[in-house]
């Protein structure tokens, strides 16, 4: 996919996403656009499928929804109530840690740089362009596993990491598409562009596509 037929493609997927559910992460900002909700629902959402993201997500936030009241919860009872999520132990311990740090450096508050929200336990960089992101409508690209893969697969980048790829967007993809190309690729990722034997046959960007690294297809 070359360059100039990006704004092409970004008009194709807005259309074709409204068919499929939204990011938990979008329908938690939808909801509220406190950073900090954001940021313990990306953390949750880590390893985990959306829908159970959603509802672990929703029993924590009726139990606490600031640094102070989560704090107080125990460990424990954090645990129980994000279960199943994946990792969940280790994802309680790092909730206690983030609301230890953000009582102690912030005030209370959420950082909205991604430096500093990568001195968070548990916190990396798609956690941290997502909060800045969505949490504070700063200029970032979120690049998890769906966007790594589809900007490779596309051919528009050539990484081997989501680091590399976080990069080589920054450098490439034009900025008003930053925000929202995680949004928009995930869930294509999930439902169409999938990792192994992708639907190419139903694929409105399949003119546009490389196919880099696709053996099978439907």
């Amino acid at each position: 996919m070359r360059t100039s037929q990006i704004p092409e493609a970004i008009r194709i997927l807005r259309r074709e996403v409204r068919r499929w559910q939204e990011p938990i992460v979008g329908v938690v900002a939808k909801e509220s656009r406190d950073p900090f909700r954001i940021l313990i629902a990306c953390v949750l959402s880590l390893r985990t499928k959306d829908q159970t993201t959603a509802e672990a997500s929703g029993r924590l936030f009726a139990l606490a929804k600031a640094p102070a009241s989560m704090l107080r919860l125990p460990r424990g009872r954090i645990e129980r109530t994000i279960y199943p999520v994946g990792f969940y132990r280790t994802k309680a311990k790092h909730i206690h840690a983030i609301c230890r740090r953000l009582l102690a450096a912030y005030n209370g508050g959420v950082p909205d740089s991604i430096d500093e929200l990568l001195t968070l336990h548990g916190v990396g960089r798609k956690t941290a362009n997502l909060v800045v992101t969505v949490g504070y409508g700063k200029p970032g690209i979120c690049v998890d596993t769906h966007v790594h893969r589809i900007s490779n697969r596309w051919g528009y980048v050539k990484t081997k990491t989501p680091e590399e790829t976080e990069q080589a967007l920054r450098r490439k993809l034009p900025a008003r598409y930053w925000v929202t190309f995680n949004d928009l690729l995930v869930p294509f990722g999930q439902h169409l562009c999938q990792p192994v034997s992708p639907y190419c046959s139903r694929c409105k960007l399949a003119p546009y596509c490389d196919r880099a690294g696709v053996t099978k297809s439907r």
